[in-house]
This record gives C-alpha cells, structure tokens and sequence, in this order.
C-alpha cells in the first residue's frame, strides 16, 4: 500500500495522529525535500528507507514505489501541508492506478491553516467575509484565465495566496485592478508554525515592499482582506440569545 501523507504546515507536533502512525510504521519513505520538517522523519523506524522527491521526477518516484509494492513493503508519500493543495498529487495517484497499485490518502494541516491560528484569525467573520479564496499567481505552472487574480479580487473576499512570494509587486497590482482598495489589510506569513515563523502585517499596496524589508523570497502565505484585520464585524447567530437551535431553545 502506498499511503499519501499531508505532512502539515511545519511543527511536527501538527502531523495528524493517523500520519504519525503511518511514519512510524512505513518501509519506505518518500518525503517532500526542504518543505517538510526533517524532524518527522525521525518517527521513521530503523532500516526505513527514505528518498527525498526534491530530486526525483515523477518516474522515479512511481518507480520507487513499485519496488516498494512489489516486495510486499509500505510507502508513505509525505507532502507538504495536506497535499490536495498544490501536491501535484493527482499524477502519482494516476500512475499508481495504471499499475494497479493501492494507496490511500491522510489529510494534513494545510499552511493557510497554520497562518490563521499564528495571527488567531477568522476567515469568515460575518458582515466582513464569508468566503475565503485559496488561489496563487501564474508561474511556471499557468492559471487558468477564469481563475485571474482580478477576477477573484472583485469579490473583496478573504484570500490566502501560495506560491507567489517572488512575484509580489505584480500581484498587488493585479489585487488593486481587480477590487481591492490599495489600504486593504493584508499579511506576509513566513513558514508558518515553523519554529523560524515571520508574520508581517501590511496593506495590499505595500506587500513588495514588505517582503523586501524582511528578507522574505519564498515560503511564504499572503493573506488579503479586511479579516486578516479582524475588521469590526456581526456578531455570530449561533450563539445569539434569540437564535435558536435544534440544541437550544
């Protein structure tokens, strides 16, 4: 069986309990280079074979596992942060059913996660944002024209945007052409739940230059909107005295 792992955002502690448990026991483990914590790694039992994918392709980690499955061993496959987001995971698991090999997935503690509790955010405050978009800019890897940032900017809702720390003068651009006000509370999180944690607080308009100022290149999460700022909001109704439930009356 080849067991796909979100790792978490970083701490070790914030692996799920089923993800410590799979580490503890697998045969071969294939982990995602300097994005997940070597720490995990020591969960690994003697004898455990462990490759590092930051320098794999795609065949040679598929290869790797068929070995694994072959002699009958586990693998887990441990991506950063839960691997539905930006894993590059639908490919292997492609390439595993072509060969007829099981696996299984166990969900991760994803980094927009990890960045709301380090700044004890609510995403979803009522009156202020009820939606929260995840999205990241056009690299290597392209975006899909309906998924613009502009197109997403216009809802004014909270965004948490990967991948895009190298190209933050033009996506703060793109953040103003599309909606948002240039004063829009916005934040940089650096490794976010790593022990060498940064969280910047700043306004759409200065995001570069925030990021300049810190030193701040790559693995880093933006966060957009007036949330991040814990804006005046409205109260919840789940807890209003009026507001009844099937529990409360």
């Amino acid at each position: 069986m080849v067991h796909f792992v979100g790792a978490g955002s970083g701490a070790p502690d914030l692996i799920t309990v089923r993800g410590q448990r799979l580490l503890q026991k697998a045969d071969v483990i294939i982990y995602a280079g300097s994005l997940v914590n070597p720490q995990l790694l020591e969960l690994a039992k003697d004898g455990t074979q462990i490759f590092n994918s930051a320098v794999m392709t795609l065949e040679e980690v598929i290869e790797q596992m068929q070995i694994a499955w072959e002699k009958g061993l586990d693998v887990v496959r441990l991506h950063t942060g839960d691997q539905s987001l930006y894993g590059a995971v639908r490919e292997q698991m492609d390439e595993l059913d072509r060969l007829g090999i099981p696996y299984d997935s166990t969900p991760g503690v994803s980094s927009f996660l990890a960045a709301a509790s380090s700044m004890n955010l609510e995403y979803t405050l009522p009156g202020v944002s009820q939606s929260l978009i995840i999205t990241r800019m056009a690299g290597r890897t392209p975006v899909p024209p309906k998924e613009s940032i502009e197109s997403f900017a216009a809802h004014q809702a909270t965004m948490a945007i990967f991948l895009s720390t190298g190209l933050l003068t033009e996506l703060q651009q793109r953040l103003v052409a599309g909606g948002y006000p240039a004063d829009t509370p916005a934040a940089i999180v650096y490794k976010a739940s790593w022990e060498d944690e940064k969280v910047c607080r700043c306004i759409v308009a200065s995001l570069a230059e925030t990021a300049k100022t810190n030193g701040i290149t790559k693995t880093a999460l933006i966060l957009v909107g007036h949330a991040v700022a814990q804006a005046d909001y409205d109260r919840s109704k789940l807890y209003d005295p009026q507001f009844t439930t099937e529990f409360r009356h």
